[in-house]
């Protein structure tokens, strides 16, 4: 099993308070056709960001065998998804049992996703497919509707490249297939977009399944990567994502009205995390040594808080739907920095409750 490199845990950090952000300025109403109102709704980044860092992370398994060469043990598709469904499912499903408790005793104010099928569809990560079905504290779950998609698909692909790098280690072989996967994302997102379907498609997983193949287009590119100008690839990523606040990536919202604005937001925020990411590949190997960027994610906070940004974004939403009450916010008014700063404080430590509590299923990974 390859080191944890601990600047890869900061960096969701960073992804996680992004998309806390934009969830933030959602509900107090700075979504806005303004370059600023728009730029809010590009911290929905931190979303890519996860995609792509989970692309990278689950197939670099599957590249490192296919270099050592054939006679190297493969990877088990059992123990990767035994180690997948330790990791996400406890923590999702408390959230999930946690929000629907919460709501037999605290009003909501509309009905979707209530009762017993809705329980079974945020249980079953199909609340995505048709309208209806997204609870209130738990809408920010289409992403993981997404991520467990990619858990399912990864094995495939990942066969496919065994089967054509078998014999010997070929990444050219490896990228061309992978470029064929990633296509499947603007087809879809042609197909539908603007077409007479369900409006949930423009959410479900095909949309988005190129930004975990970015991730591991990463993982194969990764010992080509013998020097990386780091203040090139993060200065790209910031301009990439003050780019994104223009209108020629679609308004403030996830689904922008055109397929042409869906695919050039979608590239942007491709930039964005690739940027942010790709100085950190390798950071702590044998050809890569921390710099400032690698320095700043590998601190002692950013890791801590990594380590609990998935429990955090389970449990997110539903405290800043509370903290909106508390603060005496009605839907699309208030102060954007501070829903996100009450909302932080207190979602923080229930994340690492929650994290503490499911901690010894999951540890079981390692010792596995």
């Amino acid at each position: 099993m390859a080191a944890r490199v601990p600047a890869l845990t900061g960096i969701r950090t960073l992804a996680a308070l992004s998309v806390c952000l934009t969830h933030a300025a959602f509900w107090t109403g700075h979504y806005a056709d303004t370059y600023v109102g728009r730029l809010n709704a590009r911290f929905e980044v931190g979303v890519t960001i996860f995609f792509v860092l989970s692309g990278y992370l689950l197939y670099r398994g599957w590249v490192r065998v296919l270099r050592a060469g054939p006679d190297t043990r493969p990877v088990s598709v059992r123990t990767y998804f035994a180690h997948r469904a330790r990791r996400i499912l406890p923590a999702y499903w408390l959230t999930v049992v946690g929000v629907y408790l919460l709501y037999l005793f605290r009003k909501d104010p509309n009905d979707i996703g209530h009762g017993w099928d809705g329980f079974a569809r945020n249980m079953t990560f199909t609340q995505l497919f048709g309208m209806g079905h997204q609870h209130t504290g738990l809408t920010q779950m289409w992403s993981m509707v997404a991520e467990v998609a990619f858990y399912l698909v990864l094995p495939v692909v990942a066969l496919v490249g065994s089967a054509i790098s078998r014999r010997r280690w070929r990444p050219d072989l490896l990228l061309c297939l992978l470029g064929a996967v990633a296509l499947v994302s603007p087809i879809w997102i042609f197909a539908v977009v603007g077409g007479d379907v369900d409006p949930t498609m423009r959410l479900w997983p095909p949309t988005f399944l190129w930004w975990f193949v970015a991730g591991m287009v990463l993982a194969v590119c990764e010992p080509l990567m013998t020097r990386v100008r780091t203040r090139w690839w993060v200065g790209a990523g910031v301009v990439a994502f003050l780019v994104a606040g223009g209108s020629g990536a679609g308004g403030a919202t996830m689904a922008p009205e055109t397929a042409g604005q869906t695919v050039v937001k979608h590239v942007l925020y491709l930039v964005v995390s690739l940027g942010f990411i790709v100085p950190l590949i390798g950071v702590g190997d044998d050809h890569a040594a921390p710099d400032w960027w690698a320095r700043l994610w590998s601190g002692r906070v950013a890791v801590w808080f990594g380590e609990i940004s998935y429990e955090f974004f389970c449990v997110h939403v539903v405290v800043l739907e509370i903290v909106m009450g508390l603060l005496g916010y009605r839907v699309f008014t208030g102060s954007m920095w501070l829903a996100f700063l009450v909302t932080t404080v207190i979602a923080t430590p229930l994340a690492w409750l929650l994290h503490r509590v499911t901690r010894p299923i999951w540890r079981r990974n390692a010792a596995a």
